[in-house]
């Protein structure tokens, strides 16, 4: 199956298990067996459904369910990789970057970049900003990777007059608390509010994932060392790859 050769065995249409779930057994143990190293690709998905037998919207299930699980990621417009490792799941509780949280994990994080422009303020944004409505802001949408595995949807507003030139900055590799921090705007504290969610069809297809697969959508307005707003993100975290730990504590009777 794989590019450098492999010796598996067909698709059986008349085993118990769906197909699907053969392809997807199949290729865990091509991975298991070493013979589909960790970041090799996949032969295109034409190929796959002639070695397989299986139609591609057979084999698309197997991978989609593969990259639920951590075993593949996907590049878009490159194909099907071997994941380099699981996305670790713990997520601290205090605020911090993607970023800095990957380097902490010992993980590479990246960006694709969706959207990067500045536009006017509309009467939403500029409510939770407590900025006028028309005012500059600065749309950042990004999918956020970790070891190339699609782990959020990220779209956050930034208002423009915090960071000079931002639509010039390489937010692909970059971190946005860094650039804040930079402007002078560090992100001090955020208002946070974490449900569930099943994702729709644009999302998923975003995140690799199948649509109604669950989500943990994170609203945050993050404030600075001054109490005003510096940012307003919405991060939708496929489910499985984000588990956020906390404390509680009894207050006083």
């Amino acid at each position: 199956m794989a590019e450098q050769g492999t010796t598996a065995s067909p698709i059986r249409a008349d085993y118990p298990e769906p197909l699907w779930v053969q392809a997807v057994q199949l290729i865990t143990d091509e991975i298991a067996q070493g013979r589909l190293a960790e970041g090799s690709r996949l032969p295109p998905e034409r190929e796959l459904c002639q070695q397989l037998g299986i139609s591609r919207v057979t084999l698309r299930k197997a991978l989609l369910q593969l990259v639920d699980d951590g075993v593949l990621a996907s590049s878009h417009g490159r194909g099907w990789y071997v994941a380099s490792a699981k996305v670790a799941k713990e997520w601290p509780n205090n605020l911090e970057s993607f970023t800095e949280t990957a380097r902490k994990m010992g993980l590479e994080a990246s960006s694709r970049v969706l959207r990067a422009e500045v536009a006017p303020a509309d009467l939403d944004e500029a409510e939770s900003l407590s900025i006028a409505p028309g005012t500059p802001v600065f749309h950042l949408d990004r999918i956020r990777l970790l070891e190339g595995v699609p782990t959020a949807l990220d779209t956050t507003i930034v208002p423009a007059a915090l960071i000079s030139e931002a639509e010039a900055v390489d937010f692909a590799h970059g971190s946005l608390y860094e650039e804040l921090e930079r402007a002078g705007a560090s992100p001090e504290r955020a208002d946070s509010t974490i449900e569930a969610r099943e994702s729709d069809a644009e999302t998923a297809e975003a995140l690799g994932i199948a649509p109604g697969k669950p989500l943990l959508v994170m609203r945050q307005l993050v404030h600075g060392a001054d109490g005003r707003a510096v940012a307003l993100s919405t991060l939708r975290y496929v489910g499985e790859r984000y588990r956020l730990r906390t404390v509680f504590a009894r207050g006083a009777r």
